[in-house]
């Protein structure tokens, strides 16, 4: 095991350590959480130390850069990857044809374009719905800042239920920066309670994930009901290049 592999699995253990002890405190298994380790903005020779660091979840941000990694690492057959990042919608086909799952799905707009390229590759994408529950502008996702608006959002969610190669399993958000992992906690609370809602409001479906959470407050996170949390640099280190989605 090279230096590199080895500092990124005592890195990601002691994550799901961390994990396992926020999940206690809420009376919940440590079982129910997965970690998604995030690569974007690493090189491939990192992305691959993670996966012999044992990770068994990648998640980048933006398509291509995922799609080369993928390609580069296709014998490493176990490990899953996960689109994490806003992705314009010409670059649907991409995500739809390479990652074997979305956490950012935030339109009804990509949603049929990423339903129509899901059909003509064969694969069924399973995805999460992502609400800005923070009310940022420079956010993605569903307007969910406002509870009280929340009753419109079932429509327009229910058509993206109709949709047979996108399959819908959850909710993810990201909550505007703040200077200690507390100040996430009442946008995770949000993001718990709009899950529940739409919970009531379409009992057909199952929606039981939750993502929410990264390096700086993913304890506080999982403690308010996290099943997927998003660690990058306190797994892997700081990114090595800035990427622009072009």
């Amino acid at each position: 095991m090279n230096e590199m592999v080895k500092s990124i699995r005592e890195r990601y253990l002691a994550a799901l350590d961390k994990i396992a002890s926020a999940a206690s405190r809420s009376g919940r298994s440590p079982d129910a959480v997965k970690l998604v380790v995030v690569t974007k903005s690493q090189p491939v020779e990192v992305a691959q130390a993670a996966i012999e660091a044992r990770a068994v979840i990648l998640g980048e941000n933006y398509a291509e850069e995922g799609v080369t990694k993928i390609q580069s690492l296709q014998n490493f057959s176990a490990v899953e990857w996960h689109m994490i990042g806003h992705v314009q919608s010409r670059k649907a086909p991409l995500v739809a044809g390479h990652f074997n799952f979305m956490h950012s799905l935030d339109s009804l707009k990509l949603a049929k374009k990423l339903d129509r390229f899901c059909g003509e590759a064969g694969r069924v994408l399973p995805v999460l719905l992502e609400f800005n529950v923070g009310g940022e502008e420079s956010k993605g996702g569903w307007e969910a800042s406002d509870e009280t608006r929340w009753a419109g959002l079932a429509e327009e969610i229910s058509e993206v239920l109709t949709m047979p190669n996108l399959r819908v399993r959850g909710l993810m958000s990201m909550p505007p920066l703040g200077e200690d992992a507390e100040f996430s906690r009442p946008y995770f609370q949000k993001l718990r309670r709009l899950r529940d809602y739409l919970a009531s409001q379409l009992p057909q479906v199952d929606l039981s994930e939750l993502s929410m959470g990264t390096s700086s407050d993913y304890e506080v996170a999982v403690e308010e009901g996290a099943t997927f949390v998003r660690i990058g640099t306190a797994i892997v280190g700081p990114r090595t290049y800035k990427t622009e989605p072009a």
